[in-house]
């Protein structure tokens, strides 16, 4: 297990590598949420020590990301990625935490005004939330497999995770692959679509990592290269046949084209990070949340899922939440509230936002 000292010689890395992390309060220089002075505020944390989810009753101290679906259930699942937590590190990457790649809450709360309350988590065989689709964390192997898009559809859960290689330069880590995995018991046991993999060249390299929306009978997938600063690219495939990547449609600009996603032309540009894609009723408008070249988190909105997009809109400046990185909009926000999670670095945790959207 991880000692005091340990604790206070951990710093915070420049990179996206998650093994020298310090998720302790006090100890990583933080306490308590944000005062936000722009557009959003920090509803509360959702994870970690400072979190009134007490995430560290299952070993989660410390996670980051946190994309959210509606399973069609009544419930909103919030899938994390690289997890510390006390135990058994992994000397092998230098971690000095008990790292799992990817850990789910399940959460039924619709009262977001005082933070998001998680459930259940699946847990393993002693209790902690578990490990949902194992890596191995051998460098230039899979160092980790990271969750970056969620949906319920053909009466199953789907993700899409992405295989990271090596981190490499901040936010520019290698990938092997991105694939599909799915779950037909609520988010409890997953099991990975290998014919649904996307190596990282050609058109499916721009695939590594994206959203998913459903409109119409149809899945849109919006893809990006792996790290951070690249455009986006979109795909559509009927729900039903979501592990048939045959049966996948890419835009080009102007029509939709079946089959080749070297046809598939950038659809935002400007340099995105992490993204997530939802249809907003109150504005009657897509909206994608992502941070920009500047670690700011921007909003842009569109009429249909293939855009056109318009100019990004500041929802929390960079230099306000330094290390902020991540934005993925709740399923369940309603009217002009619009509610998502972001990450901070420095003490590795998720946090739930606010922001008041404006016509």
């Amino acid at each position: 297990m991880c000692t005091g000292a340990a604790f206070l010689t951990l710093v915070v890395p420049a990179a996206a590598n998650p093994n020298t992390v310090n998720p302790i309060p006090v100890l990583n220089g933080t306490n308590g949420v944000p005062a936000l002075q722009g557009r959003s505020r920090a509803i509360a944390q959702a994870t970690g020590l400072l979190s009134a989810n007490r995430t560290q009753d299952s070993n989660v101290l410390g996670t980051d990301l946190g994309i959210m679906w509606d399973n069609g259930n009544g419930q909103v699942l919030t899938a994390f990625g690289d997890t510390a937590g006390l135990g058994l590190p992994n000397l092998l990457v230098g971690s000095l935490w008990s790292w799992r790649s990817n850990v789910l809450f399940r959460s039924a709360d619709r009262n977001l005004t005082d933070g998001m309350t998680f459930d259940s988590s699946p847990r393993d065989i002693v209790g902690q939330s578990k490990e949902l689709v194992p890596s191995p964390k051998v460098p230039f192997v899979e160092i980790s497999r990271i969750p970056t898009a969620g949906v319920a559809a053909d009466g199953m859960q789907f993700m899409s995770m992405m295989s990271v290689k090596d981190w490499g330069e901040p936010g520019k880590w290698v990938t092997n692959h991105a694939s599909l995995v799915f779950s037909t018991d609520n988010g409890e046991n997953w099991i990975e679509a290998p014919e649904t993999r996307r190596p990282p060249v050609g058109g499916n390299s721009n695939f590594q990592m994206g959203a998913f929306v459903k409109d119409g009978g149809y899945v849109y997938q919006y893809g990006t290269p792996a790290g951070r600063g690249g455009l986006v690219f979109l795909a559509r495939v009927p729900e039903q046949k979501m592990r048939d990547l045959g049966a996948y449609e890419y835009w080009d600009g102007g029509k939709w084209v079946p089959k080749n996603p070297d046809v598939a032309l950038p659809i935002v540009f400007g340099g995105v990070g992490e993204i997530s894609v939802q249809y907003n009723d109150y504005l009657g408008q897509y909206l994608m949340l992502t941070t920009d070249d500047r670690n700011s988190v921007v909003m842009r909105r569109a009429p249909a899922p293939t855009g056109p997009w318009g100019p990004p809109e500041v929802l929390i400046d960079g230099p306000e939440l330094p290390s902020m990185y991540g934005a993925y909009i709740h399923p369940w926000s309603s009217g002009p509230d619009l509610y998502f999670l972001t990450t901070v670095h420095s003490n590795y945790n998720v946090l739930l936002m606010h922001t008041t959207l404006q016509r």
